[in-house]
């Protein structure tokens, strides 16, 4: 997803790591069976948690860094050598800071000893209660829809270039080999729904490591790329100002640089999960500074990767840097290698879509589950002969189908992971990055209204509300430019 992401989706998120219990709505405690296993407990009767400064860091880092590079090198072409890092490093800033309004929000009155908070959504009914809690759950969960939307758009892009790659190489290049996405999305669609049905997958362990490698592998083929393709021409592309007024439209070059807000936005998109990591670490020190140290080394670490990808796309292909640098063709050699590059962001974005989803299919299967107690088809639990440990319920595997179907035709409806993308991390950027946090960190701290502090508080919040809505607008104008072009189902490559 443009990536930036995914997910991250970047961001693509992603995100891979402590998604065990993500968005669990209702909040409702672990159970505490096997706590007598255990001769020390934390203070609310927990295991005690064991990480540091360096765990913290790599989920982050794990979370963050997704599909949402792979759109980088098109946003910094859009701003030239000057803005385009600019943004990065304004972006770095913001989230770097709300993220420390955030880590302050863990616990609950004292900052050492109060009650803790285990995921955002706790944080946030804790802090802010009422309606607030409502619509912090409708913006995650219409967030997790849309990742899966753009986390299908990207599988089957790098599917698809992996066919097209073989291909043209083949052909020695004579034939343009257009190809639909649409056979591709179905695919992964299947794949998904085969893979909603296993229980609790995505709290398999080993799922969080895949993922890693898979998108520290393709990102790192990207940069690779980049820099080669610099030190073969000997020449560094790009101006100052971004893409030129000629090779689009200026009105386009506006649009294009508000979405770039969205892509940069996405590949970044980390603040969700958080509170989460934030859960596995030791004290004391209190989690809080710890948090904090954790987050300004991953967003450093991070900051600089998403520059080097982003800046070695922009100087290997200048104004002609793709939307996605892995599937754009901007690359044709070593074909071999970008095969493993996609193959790579196929494998992670199939477990990513299940780490984002499953704790939406939990709320809705809860929630029924809760609304008719009596109903078999929602609750009987259908025992399969060969297979013990697996049991089949209907209301289950009709409901989680049923999702990745609409996910699938929505993603065939609208195939253009950059505008999706962008159209993501607009939409998640200001509600989740920033104004719960800074909303909650003013309850909690009992910031007075109209001090000085309140004041630059919302004045953050104000202007990172502008950044959302023309981010949003921007992606929104290219969608539609890009509807007008292609046709829904069938848009060819």
């Amino acid at each position: 997803m443009a990536e930036n992401n995914a997910a991250a989706t970047n961001k693509t998120s992603h995100h891979h790591g402590l998604h065990h219990r993500v968005f669990d709505v209702s909040g409702d405690m672990l159970d505490r069976q096997n706590s007598s296993k255990y001769f020390s407990l934390d203070d609310d009767g927990r295991t005690p948690r064991t990480g540091n400064v360096w765990t913290a860091s790599a989920h982050i880092i794990t979370a963050v860094i997704g599909s949402g590079v792979l759109s980088l090198a098109w946003a910094i072409a859009q701003l030239g050598w000057v803005a385009g890092p600019a943004v990065m490093i304004l972006f770095s800033f913001v989230i770097y800071y709300t993220s420390g309004l955030l880590a302050d929000c863990y616990r609950s009155g004292d900052p050492n000893t109060g009650k803790r908070n285990y995921t955002y959504m706790d944080a946030v009914r804790s802090n802010l209660g009422g309606f607030k809690v409502k619509l912090c759950g409708f913006i995650q969960y219409m967030n997790l829809f849309g990742v899966a939307v753009g986390y299908t758009i990207a599988a089957s892009i790098s599917m698809m270039a992996i066919k097209r790659s073989d291909c043209f190489h083949e052909s020695g290049g004579k034939n343009p080999c257009h190809m639909s996405s649409n056979p591709y999305m179905i695919l992964f669609g299947i794949t998904q729904i085969v893979f909603s049905q296993i229980p609790d997958f995505d709290q398999i362990s080993w799922l969080s490591i895949v993922a890693a490698v898979m998108s520290f592998t393709y990102s790192s083929i990207g940069l690779a790329l980049g820099i080669a393709k610099v030190l073969a021409s000997g020449t560094i592309k790009g101006s100052l100002t971004g893409i030129s007024i000629g090779t689009v439209t200026e009105t386009q070059k506006i649009w294009r640089s508000f979405q770039v807000l969205g892509d940069i936005a996405f590949a970044y998109s980390y603040s969700i999960i958080l509170i989460e990591i934030q859960d596995t670490i030791k004290s004391p020190p209190s989690e809080t500074k710890t948090m904090k140290k954790a987050t300004l080394l991953s967003i450093g670490v991070t900051t600089v990767f998403y520059m080097l990808c982003g800046c070695m796309g922009y100087a290997a292909f200048g104004d002609l840097a793709p939307g996605n640098l892995l599937t754009g063709f901007g690359f044709f050699n070593p074909f071999w290698l970008l095969n493993i590059a996609n193959a790579a962001i196929v494998v992670h974005l199939v477990g990513a879509y299940q780490v984002y989803c499953q704790p939406l299919f939990a709320f809705i299967e809860k929630w029924a589950a809760r609304t008719w107690p009596d109903s078999d088809l929602i609750n009987k639990e259908i025992e399969i002969p060969g297979f013990r440990s697996f049991k089949l319920n209907l209301f289950r595997l009709v409901w989680r189908s049923l999702f990745v179907a609409v996910t699938t035709v929505v993603s065939m409806l609208l195939p253009f992971f950059n505008d999706v993308a962008g159209l993501l991390g607009a939409l998640g950027f200001w509600p989740l990055t920033v104004y719960f946090p800074v909303e909650m960190y003013i309850a909690q701290k009992k910031v007075v209204k109209w001090s000085t502090k309140w004041i630059c508080l919302q004045m953050l919040s104000m202007a990172c509300l502008i950044i959302s809505i023309a981010a949003a607008a921007g992606s929104i104008a290219g969608i539609v430019t890009d509807l007008k072009v292609y046709k829904p189902f069938k848009t060819r490559y």
